[in-house]
């Protein structure tokens, strides 16, 4: 039965040890890292808690642990799907771990960033998962926090740290090669300007028509809907025979907004133009013809950063990993008149 809240005295943990019939030790091991206990144990001891009520004394556990069980994820934008998919993916393991987790958006504002990072400090975060801006891209060292950093989609130049992201510049390659192969010829690039992770995947596209002979046509914005369906309004206005023949956007906002540009200019697809971008979000398949993506594994990301970031926090000499995954081309009617 649990315990009456109006009690004066609420159950302890060795309350809960006597009920599962196990140590203190195995009940804040339970609490604090569950895989650790084998699972008979472990339902046994979460039943005690649940029987009796018990809420762990956080505030003890961080003087006595001198350090808090949380981690944090600081994202450069929440709106975007990329870092909300990342975002479930790190909370996920977080949970499992017995971590807490404090979720920022840095909205690309390297003040509002640096005011997170200090919070992660105040509250003696055990580490932090982050997406840096571009400014803190170009000067991050991780030796200058006082707590384990994994990077996540956003790689500094020539700094050893942990880090997770997408091989870039051969996804968009990927992309660049299928308009090619569809026999487009004039191949307009929305590209993210404010990231490393926006140039990488503009020298893929780059690289790609060069070896084909043709001149690239790159539009640095802004990652936003607002901005990619600006930029493609007026060069879907000019004369046919000098208008690009596909679009191609370096992120899933850019992408929904040469998506809304080519509606609103009447344009059918891929037969006026065809359209490709990156991330598979789920308004992609909605329209007819459906968007030909390069989908990024947004769950393995968030899930390697986090496993990263644990063994950071268990072994904190170990040298620093770079992992980076591959994407998968997605071919569907925007970009192919026949799938």
């Amino acid at each position: 039965m649990p315990a009456d809240p109006s009690s004066p005295h609420p159950p302890s943990i060795k309350d809960v040890a006597r009920r599962a019939n196990a140590s203190t030790t195995t009940v804040s091991r339970v609490l604090s890292q569950p895989d650790a206990v084998r699972p008979d144990l472990r339902q046994r001891v979460q039943q005690a808690i649940a029987e009796l009520g018990y809420r762990p004394n956080l505030a003890a556990r961080r003087l006595r642990q001198q350090r808090a069980s949380l981690i944090g994820l600081i994202v450069s934008d929440i709106r975007n799907p990329f870092f909300t998919d990342i975002s479930r993916a790190v909370e996920d393991m977080a949970y499992r771990h017995g971590l807490r987790l404090i979720l920022c958006n840095s909205d690309e504002d390297p003040a509002k960033e640096q005011s997170y990072l200090e919070l992660m400090a105040d509250e003696q975060a055990s580490g932090v998962i982050l997406s840096p801006t571009p400014e803190l891209t170009r000067r991050f060292r991780a030796d200058q926090h006082p707590f384990p950093v994994v990077l996540v989609d956003r790689a500094p130049d020539d700094t050893p740290t942990d880090l997770v992201l997408l091989d870039n510049a051969h996804a968009a390659r990927r992309l660049t090669e299928h308009l090619l192969d569809q026999g487009c010829r004039r191949i307009a690039l929305l590209a993210g300007s404010r990231s490393s992770t926006g140039r990488e995947r503009q020298a893929g596209y780059e690289a790609a028509l060069r070896e084909r002979g043709l001149a690239p046509q790159v539009l640095p914005l802004r990652p936003t809907a607002d901005e990619g369906q600006a930029a493609a309004a007026p060069l879907l206005a000019t004369d046919p025979a000098e208008r690009p023949d596909a679009l191609l956007a370096t992120n899933g906002l850019l992408l929904l907004g040469a998506w809304k540009a080519i509606r609103a200019a009447g344009l059918t697809m891929p037969t006026d133009i065809a359209l490709a971008g990156f991330d598979n979000n789920d308004w992609t398949t909605l329209p007819e013809p459906a968007v030909t993506v390069l989908a990024q594994p947004t769950a393995d990301i968030g899930r390697s950063a986090a496993e990263l970031l644990l063994q950071r926090m268990a072994e904190p000499a170990r040298p620093p990993r770079r992992i980076v995954l591959e994407g998968t081309l997605m071919v569907r009617g925007s970009s192919a008149r026949q799938v």
